[in-house]
């Protein structure tokens, strides 16, 4: 049902694809604890369910409040786990437990996750970072080829480069594994070349 993306001695992480808007749902889990987290309760309740059991998930991380990353939200909450947004996009969820901040970290086990806070393609849009390992969840801020889309309601293009310049590609490595909201995953440096690109093209 899921497929085990990338691991390490210390973490693994599972996707499976759900919806008809295709988002990418993340499972982060410890090896040692076997804790994991779940990023964007997209859809598909019960499939979510049944890797929430499988995998350890204690709690849900949003990317963002739009419609197609919470249509299971209000499912995942019934079952106990803990839903986490920023104060930005919370009003968008039908119901949240957590509000989550820039620069939080939240523990996975012995996993630590980092939030990043990049506004843009809605005002509270989040990216997490495990700690101390190349991996970026971008939700839908940074996709292969350019920034989501920033045409709706709280979307504002400008503000979306700057996340991307200073909040992705200037701090972390060339190597940085990026796995956003749709779609094939990309690196930080096969995208950051590509920035004026985007800035001149104007989405």
């Amino acid at each position: 049902m899921d497929t085990l993306i990338w691991s390490d001695t210390d973490a693994e992480i599972h996707m499976v694809v759900v919806g008809d808007f295709a988002n990418n749902v993340y499972v982060l889990r410890c090896r040692h604890t076997g804790e994991a987290v779940l990023i964007d309760a997209a859809n598909e309740h019960e499939k979510l369910l049944e890797l929430c059991e499988g995998l350890g998930v204690r709690q849900v991380l949003e990317t963002h409040g739009h419609w197609d990353h919470i249509q299971a939200v209000p499912q995942l909450r019934d079952a106990g786990y803990s839903v986490h947004v920023t104060e930005a996009d919370a009003a968008m969820l039908p119901s949240y437990d957590e509000i989550l901040s820039d620069e939080d970290v939240i523990n996975v086990g012995r996993l630590r996750l980092e939030t990043i806070l990049t506004p843009g393609h809605t005002a509270g849009s989040m990216c997490f970072k495990i700690a101390d390992k190349p991996v970026l969840f971008s939700g839908d801020t940074l996709f292969p080829g350019g920034p989501g889309a920033t045409k709706f309601e709280g979307g504002d293009f400008p503000t979306i480069i700057r996340s991307i310049e200073d909040r992705l590609f200037s701090p972390f490595s060339s190597d940085t594994l990026v796995l956003p909201g749709h779609g094939d995953s990309t690196t930080i440096g096969t995208e950051s070349p590509h920035l004026q690109e985007w800035v001149d093209r104007g989405w």
